[in-house]
């Protein structure tokens, strides 16, 4: 039942709040939205604060995670999965029916591809990673590979989709938000979900969005620049006046509720006043980098002053995560401009240097600390690139989601340590296969979640992130 009077006035002094810039547009896009028609759940949400920290299904091995995500394909046969096979039958031609090549001009003969860079076995693992990843390579002892990942689907935009949010066709809540929804968050200043990212991925905000789930558990997206979050800083003359408007705000909202109990569009509204007002002081602190040693900021690659690029994403990742965020995904270029090397491998040898040494920096930053017991990093791209082409010497490489190369490191995972593998080519995967929905259900568990008890009732159904797949990895955890 609507209360026209009463939501009037609410209304009109949130509109005054909001166009005062009091609090930010990107935690609020549906504070305005109807109030009426908004059906209450019996979901695991607390009555008060829907990111309230929840205990896990089991025992935990890591408190937070920092996802890095490559943009457009990263090439797995020419970075972490070596195939001297694929070396000795460069020319061979081969016939099967992959989706990037068929019924394409020009593709009526496929031929293999050798790497562009050679492989050399790295560290006391003697993992094998190529000169493509210098930094990295050197940090193959406390990595786990699996080199037997595939998707489900050869288009970014769906391999996109699928990579976060388990779905390949229809927008569903990422990963993020799964998290955020199942654990809640320990800072109660700052979102449970931060996306680092400079462009906008393949898939847009869907990359981060929470769907059906409460609207508190989208991904807040952070800028690389002087301004990391958009109208952080606040605009009313004193900090008195916006403790009172605030103030003012939060009973309007609690008399609101009151009438609307457990509501849990409305809970999210009211929470994302605190969290916005929380941000303005807490956000600056996490972005400020002038505490850190000059031996840190060597580590990432950073010049003092620097506010942008992947070193920069990568240094305020472990600060966040420092800071009891959940979850931090840090997104390398966007839809274009990436590592969707059709033409030229050349992009590769351009790109790589952005996120190589500030992704190791990351790694032996986070174990100097002891943070490598809590953090679990995730590196993944949606989906490989073609050990083929339809001539042996073509500069470039065509999409590939049969098989391809992700990683972990941290927290709950063994160190120094290949699972899976492609066939002696790279073309498909062979050995232990990995799904994206077993890769997600890996991820859950190393938080102590239970992939198939995470689920949101939604139109009349069960959904959870895995679908209806998914299996642990066991072989990889620790």
């Amino acid at each position: 039942m609507n209360h026209p009077c009463h939501c009037g006035n609410r209304r009109q002094f949130v509109q005054s709040a909001v166009a005062g810039s009091l609090l930010m547009p990107g935690l609020l896009s549906e504070l305005l939205a109807s109030d009426a028609g908004r059906s209450t759940s019996s979901n695991n949400v607390d009555a008060d604060n829907p990111v309230a920290p929840r205990d896990p299904h089991f025992p935990a091995k890591a408190k937070s995670v920092i996802f890095l995500f490559m943009s457009g394909g990263v090439s797995h046969v020419d970075s972490f999965d070596p195939k001297p096979q694929l070396i000795a039958d460069h020319g061979k031609q081969v016939v099967f029916d992959h989706p990037e090549t068929r019924n394409r001009p020009g593709y009526e003969k496929i031929f293999l591809k050798r790497p562009d860079w050679k492989f050399s076995p790295r560290g006391q693992s003697g993992i094998e990673v190529s000169d493509l990843f210098p930094y990295i390579a050197n940090q193959a002892d406390d990595i786990t590979f699996i080199r037997s990942m595939h998707t489900s689907h050869s288009n970014h935009y769906n391999a996109t989709l699928g990579m976060h949010t388990g779905s390949f066709a229809f927008a569903r809540p990422s990963i993020g938000a799964w998290m955020s929804y199942g654990l809640g968050t320990t800072n109660q200043n700052l979102p449970s979900f931060l996306v680092l990212a400079p462009q906008m991925p393949y898939a847009g905000t869907q990359v981060w969005a929470s769907d059906f789930l409460p609207g508190a558990h989208q991904g807040t997206r952070v800028m690389p620049g002087p301004e990391p979050v958009a109208n952080l800083n606040r605009r009313v003359p004193t900090e008195r006046r916006q403790e009172l408007e605030l103030d003012a705000l939060r009973s309007f909202n609690e008399a609101h509720l009151a009438t609307r109990q457990n509501d849990p569009q409305l809970m999210t509204r009211i929470k994302a006043f605190e969290t916005a007002h929380g941000m303005q002081t807490e956000m600056p602190a996490a972005m400020d980098l002038s505490g850190e040693s000059d031996e840190t900021l060597a580590l990432y690659g950073m010049k003092r002053g620097t506010n942008d690029g992947f070193g920069w994403q990568c240094l305020a990742a472990r600060r966040l995560v420092e800071r009891g965020v959940r979850f931090v995904e840090l997104i390398h270029t966007g839809s274009s401009g990436n590592w969707d090397s059709h033409g030229t491998m050349a992009d590769h040898g351009r790109l790589a240097p952005q996120v190589d040494q500030p992704i190791a920096g990351l790694l032996k930053d986070l174990k100097q600390r002891g943070m490598m017991d809590d953090v679990l990093v995730v590196w993944t791209s949606e989906f490989g690139r073609t050990p083929f082409n339809n001539t042996a010497d073509a500069p470039g490489r065509e999409h590939h989601n049969w098989g391809f190369t992700s990683w972990l490191a941290g927290a709950g995972v063994k160190r120094g340590y290949v699972h899976g593998a492609t066939d002696e080519h790279g073309i498909r995967a062979t050995e232990k296969p990995v799904h994206v929905h077993d890769f997600h259900a890996t991820i859950l568990h190393l938080m102590g979640i239970d992939h198939l008890r995470l689920t949101y009732r939604h139109g009349g159904r069960d959904y959870r992130l895995t679908d209806l797949a998914g299996n642990v990895v066991k072989d990889v955890l620790s």
